[in-house]
């Protein structure tokens, strides 16, 4: 049997939540089948699955010893170097400028798994801001239950740019409803091939997922299983010489490849997309990624534990957007 005692980054969420992180080698079938029949407790007496845990409570698990070997043992959180661009950090949350390339979990990008395993595993982003803080003593892993400081949004493998870590479980809540709402606002620069239409627009369409290429594709009309995108851009600069231009995007909603698909469906494809662009004629130009980066972030007002950083903005060093040298001498 082993107990666990509910801390502040566990409380408030349900028993089942909390046994699939805190046990993650146990079946889902078996954990529902073990609170049903009383062999996972909370205080020592019979639990529901949809139970909500507080600060205090005690869970009992009598379980077999093998589903918890894969409990967190890692010491090398402790032993490599983390390699971060932090643009801003306090007690609650920390913000980075992650360089196209870089992965920001195991096994995600741009549809590709990592393919290296657990070596893989320590060479994302995610992983360098658990071992800054446990470095730091921000974060015990053995001494947590349920929660790792964890990402609040994700970009491409091959975009750069901003990304959230909570530090613990009520930040990670607060700045998860914050972008479901759109309390955080979210803005990108991207070189596109071509002259927009106008100096500023909203575009509204809906996107569709194709699995199959691993790709979207952007509909003028309705369709089962399609989602409304908006996308609001604003042109900042133009080479007639390249034919190029520089346009900073505002995501109204947040879909996979928004801003990428919607851009080249309207005959201006991001400079080095591969995916939705002619990659032919940009690797001639020296481009292998996107020309995309997440470059400032608003705290709109909210009434959180963060609100003391509503209106807050914050924006990378323009000087690690590679594409801007573009630019440069219009």
């Amino acid at each position: 049997m082993r107990e666990f005692i509910i801390n502040s980054n566990d409380a408030g969420q349900r028993l089942d939540k909390f046994v699939q992180k805190t046990v993650k080698g146990i079946p889902i079938s078996l954990m529902y089948k073990a609170i049903r029949l009383k062999k996972i407790k909370v205080n020592r007496k019979r639990a529901e699955q949809k139970q909500m845990l507080n600060t205090g409570d005690t869970v009992q698990m009598f379980l077999s010893e093998d589903l918890f070997s894969s409990e967190i043992t890692d010491n090398e959180l402790y032993s490599i170097k983390p390699n971060l661009n932090i643009v801003y950090e306090d007690e609650n949350i920390i913000l980075c400028d992650k360089a196209p390339g870089i992965l920001v979990h195991s096994g995600e990008g741009d549809g590709k798994t990592s393919g290296d395993g657990n070596a893989n595993d320590r060479n994302t982003l995610v992983y360098h801001i658990q071992a800054y803080l446990a470095q730091k003593g921000e974060y015990d892993p053995m001494k947590e239950n349920s929660f790792a400081p964890a990402l609040c949004n994700r970009i491409d493998r091959n975009t750069g740019g901003l990304v959230i870590a909570a530090k613990n479980a009520i930040a990670l809540r607060d700045v998860n409803e914050r972008i479901r709402e759109n309390k955080i606002s979210k803005y990108y620069l991207c070189a596109v091939n071509g002259k927009l239409p106008k100096e500023h627009d909203t575009l509204r369409d809906y996107l569709i997922k194709d699995p199959k290429n691993n790709k979207v594709r952007v509909l003028k009309n309705k369709a089962i299983g399609a989602k409304e995108i908006i996308t609001e851009y604003r042109v900042k600069d133009y080479s007639k010489t390249k034919d190029i231009s520089l346009v900073e995007i505002r995501l109204i909603t947040g879909r996979t490849h928004q801003i990428r698909a919607h851009m080249a469906s309207v005959g201006n494809p991001l400079l080095g997309d591969g995916k939705y662009g002619n990659i032919a004629n940009d690797r001639k130009k020296g481009y292998k990624h996107q020309s995309l980066y997440a470059y400032k972030l608003v705290f709109e007002e909210h009434d959180d534990s963060l609100r003391y950083l509503n209106g807050r903005k914050i924006e990378v060093e323009v000087s690690n957007i590679y594409f801007l040298r573009e630019f440069e001498k219009n």
